[in-house]
């Protein structure tokens, strides 16, 4: 299918989140959480609101300028990138949900904070009159801690067969449990989610299938693509800027740290590149969610491409962190340190699903190849 319109190119100001993200980013990963400021900031900066509807105020937004600002965030603190684009990106999943939903979330304001839990579906959705009964656990749901909803997803019956639907569960509604431990991307607070035979109503929820296919003619083109276009490249965005954040840290010499010996100079001229390649990939699959041609082979490149992008950046943080420690006696650099900090963010955030090369590879070999 062609979807010629191009979506409005609203710019987010990152300015101030840039400076908050930078003065906090070793606090965020120790207490594993974002702060409040940093929240704030992302809100001042237009995440939130980048893909909602502009009938509710939002800015029915580009992924280009998202990508561009989530990397630049990025470069100061991945954790913050990541839930910020994440805030964004729910946005747009929400925008699916039936008109009555919609004016529950965004009737107080476009700046409504959503976190999910989508992939894989869980907990148990029962259907009962007027909408589902829901209960059971969710994970790794970002920024959660923080979130005035949050879109679960669980399979339920459809006739024969079963089919998986997202419900729209307002704060309030359900637990946060602490169970964030990963090595990397600590900040983001990927918690779990928990509830205990909640009624969503039938108005709050929407079947995954309406997220994978386009729609009707009328739709800002941000609501108007599939899912399995865009969800790859939002998630590598934050990885990018944390590739190029460790290559400005490894030519500093600020803060004590030692002058760059003739390894660590090897290794920048060789991750440099790696990180910038990253960037120009997701820049190039953000311009065609944005505008063209969307099939199977559009969604096939943006898939493999998000996840070389990610498979780059892996790279260029394991040189970095490889020949950065060794001017540390070869114990590598202190937990704490944003080198180490930005490896561990990078690997961590490179193992989503969604980044994964072998099932992006396989799409990619079947759209172009058959």
């Amino acid at each position: 299918m062609t979807l010629t319109s191009i979506s409005p190119d609203h710019r987010l100001d990152v300015t101030g989140l840039v400076d908050c993200a930078a003065r906090h980013a070793a606090e965020v990963d120790a207490a594993r959480r974002l702060r409040r400021e940093s929240v704030a900031a992302l809100v001042e900066a237009g995440f939130p609101r980048h893909f909602v509807p502009s009938q509710w105020g939002g800015a029915a937004g580009g992924f280009a300028p998202l990508v561009e600002a989530a990397i630049t965030v990025g470069e100061s603190c991945p954790a913050t990138a990541w839930c910020a684009t994440l805030f964004a990106a729910h946005g747009r999943l929400a925008a699916y949900l039936p008109e009555r939903a919609r004016e529950e979330i965004w009737g107080p304001g476009p700046d409504t904070l959503i976190a999910a839990s989508v992939m894989p579906p869980s907990g148990q959705a029962t259907p009962v009159p007027g909408g589902w009964l829901l209960r059971g656990e969710w994970g790794r749901a970002s920024g959660v801690d923080f979130a005035d909803w949050v879109l679960l997803a669980s399979t339920v019956p459809d006739g024969d067969v079963e089919t998986v639907r997202i419900f729209a569960v307002p704060a309030g509604d359900y637990l946060v449990k602490d169970t964030w431990r990963a090595d990397g991307m600590r900040g983001t607070g990927t918690n779990t989610v928990t509830l205990h035979d909640t009624l969503v109503p039938e108005h709050r929820t929407v079947a995954l299938p309406e997220l994978l296919g386009t729609r009707r003619a009328g739709h800002a083109r941000c609501h108007n693509v599939p899912y399995t276009l865009v969800a790859a490249v939002m998630f590598a965005a934050p990885l990018v800027g944390a590739a190029l954040g460790a290559v400005g840290d490894c030519g500093s010499t600020g803060a004590g740290r030692p002058s760059p010996d003739p390894d660590v100079l090897r290794a920048l001229a060789r991750s440099s590149p790696e990180a910038y390649a990253a960037r120009l990939l997701l820049k190039e699959a953000a311009g065609r969610a944005d505008q063209g041609l969307v099939d199977a082979r559009t969604i096939a490149r943006n898939r493999c491409d998000a996840a070389v992008a990610a498979e780059l950046c892996v790279s260029a943080v394991d040189r970095l962190f490889t020949a950065y420690g060794g001017q540390y006696g070869g114990h590598g650099p202190a937990e704490d340190d944003p080198v180490h900090r930005r490896w561990r963010d990078v690997h961590t955030g490179a193992g989503h699903g969604a980044l994964r090369f072998a099932p992006a590879a396989d799409a990619y070999v079947k759209a172009f190849l058959g």
